[in-house]
């Protein structure tokens, strides 16, 4: 039987169907695959607000992203519970979410067949009046977590298309995007391209060749792009996929210091444990676990040449109101330093040593290593408001913990909901990577390497978190839910960049007003309106501003099912 899904009107109280015991629980699990939710969906923040109201303990913040099934079984351990509470708003939030995952669980059938079709088209246009920054690696950002996405002053657009297919423990999905982008002039001069290249340790080439890293004039941009674009086979609760798929490995809403979308997604192999799990004895104290695996190449690098990078994390639940996690990103090899073999890829997995100069220049380099602590819990007496966090990320130490004082730091706290504004959310959070040790300068610490000269980039944007090296600096929301996936968003930004790092330092400020607002269920605007004035003297002298303008139009059409 072919039909597409059905139109699911999302009322709070008669869109849930309970589903019984916790998938978690269940002793044989779900085997069916499904496809990745991309970062940028409205779904995250739904989920968001639901565990900052109290709800989905299994969901673990910082192993975004989720699976369209592993999200329905989040929704289906707590749904009950939502369903006989007093909260209105997590009510359709629930719903809002069983209407867009309802081709994942057709009613009355246990075999949820074939799904597939276009899943969401989109148009973007965006005008930038004034000068931008655009070196994530060094000055700073204009735009940031947008896919690496280029921008220049002038008309950009973007236009895509989405596809997803899923049919027992298979899944595909694809994204792929054309890409606008006006003729850039915003090279820097000389002393400041000499000066930053010092830093970085790296040498210039004769004739000068391109780096990445740095802003150069160019020609207008007009490629075509695969954002996302993976195939997946599930097993035993895992997700093993090969192709380019998204990660957000951090609790923080604004940026990540492990992976965001701030840069392009790599191409990688990787290995995801998408659903909780229980391990003898060892979840008696540490509660579920979920671990995440993946391995590919970095792009834009040339000293050395095309080096690999592998991420691997493991999350812990102890209670429903806290969670923690280890995650460790080595990037390693590359032509001219050390030639990839398995048992490099070995060294490079189970090292934790401290390693010498002339380790580092050898052939059995282990890599740079950089890992990350991160943490949540729901403060006591506030359960359903607000939720604490923490990521914490260090160079060569086994794990922040156990080198506090060398730690990069970023910290939040979201209120989930305010007595009398249920529809209001607030969020903060703070960001430091300039800790106070001597390692500390000339940028020289967080995200650099000595022999991987072009750092934790990819195609010469930071993969990690915006605020980049030796900064200083925070966010602030605060957004008004007109329903699950409508709001209006004002957003507060700003960042500092060391005076040793950056000639004379850098000051950013910017300003930004999101609202997004459906029609006919399938239709939606996203438009947003930034500000931004920033100081930059060693690239140019003086204040400066910019304005954007985006308007996105997306159209969502329906799944097919084939159902058996």
């Amino acid at each position: 039987m072919l039909s597409t899904t059905p139109q699911v009107v999302p009322t709070p109280f008669s869109a849930y169907v309970p589903y019984g015991t916790p998938d978690e629980d269940l002793p044989h699990g779900d085997s069916n695959g499904s496809v990745y939710i991309p970062l940028d969906s409205w779904v995250y923040p739904a989920l968001e607000r639901l565990y900052g109201m109290g709800y989905i303990d299994t969901m673990f913040l910082s192993m975004r992203p989720y699976t369209r099934r592993s999200v329905m079984h989040m929704l289906r351990e707590s749904g009950d519970d939502i369903m006989q509470g007093d909260n209105e708003q997590a009510q359709e939030i629930l719903a809002q979410l069983l209407a867009e995952l309802s081709a994942e669980k057709p009613a009355n059938l246990t075999n949820r067949g074939l799904v597939y079709g276009v899943q969401q088209l989109y148009e973007r246009g965006m005008y930038i009046h004034g000068q931008t920054l655009r070196d994530s690696y060094h000055l700073g950002a204009t735009i940031s977590n947008d896919y690496g996405r280029p921008y220049e002053p002038g008309f950009n657009n973007i236009a895509g298309a989405s596809y997803l297919a899923e049919l027992g423990r298979f899944s595909f999905y694809v994204r792929g995007e054309y890409q606008h982008t006006p003729a850039g002039n915003g090279a820097y001069n000389s002393a400041l391209v000499n000066g930053l290249l010092y830093n970085d340790e790296i040498s210039v080439a004769v004739p000068p060749r391109i780096n990445e890293t740095l802003p150069y004039n160019h020609d207008a941009y007009n490629p075509f792009r695969i954002v996302e674009g993976t195939l997946s086979f599930h097993l035993l609760g895992h997700e093993i996929s090969g192709g380019k798929s998204d990660a957000w490995l951090g609790p923080s809403h604004g940026g990540a210091f492990a992976w965001t979308n701030n840069a392009e997604n790599i191409y990688s192999f990787r290995i995801n444990r998408v659903e909780p799990m229980k391990i003898p004895l060892v979840s008696r104290v540490l509660g579920p676990v979920r671990y995440d695996f993946f391995y590919g190449s970095l792009k834009g690098h040339f000293e050395p040449n095309s080096p690999y990078a592998h991420s691997e994390q493991f999350s812990f639940r102890p209670t429903d109101n806290f969670q923690f996690q280890f995650q460790r990103t080595i990037i390693f090899g590359g032509a001219g330093h050390s030639p990839i073999t398995l048992a490099k890829f070995v060294r490079s997995f189970f090292d934790i040593n401290d390693t010498t100069e002339a380790v580092k220049f050898s052939r059995n380099d282990p890599g740079a290593r950089f890992t990350t602590f991160t943490a949540s819990y729901r403060l006591p007496f506030l359960r359903k408001y607000t939720t604490f966090y923490v990521d914490t990320m260090t160079h060569d130490d086994v794990t922040p913990i156990s080198a506090p004082r060398r730690a990069d730091i970023r910290t939040g706290l979201y209120l989930s909901q305010i007595p009398g504004l249920r529809k209001l959310d607030i969020r903060a959070e703070g960001v430091m990577t300039d800790p106070r040790v001597n390692r500390s300068f000339a940028g020289q610490f967080a995200y650099f390497e000595i022999v991987q000269r072009q750092g934790y980039t990819n195609k010469g944007v930071l993969m990690g978190d915006w605020i980049g090296r030796e900064g200083k600096g925070g966010q602030f929301w605060m957004t008004y839910h007109l329903s699950p996936n409508e709001w209006v968003e004002v957003e507060y930004l700003r960042k500092k960049t060391a005076k040793d790092f950056v000639p004379l330092g850098t000051t950013q400020n910017q300003f930004k007003v999101t609202a997004v607002k459906r029609f006919a269920r399938d239709y939606e605007l996203n438009a947003w309106f930034q500000y931004e004035d920033w100081k930059a003297p060693a690239y140019l002298a003086g204040a400066h501003n910019n304005t954007t303008v985006a308007v996105q139009f997306s159209y969502y059409p329906n799944l097919h099912t084939n159902l058996h």
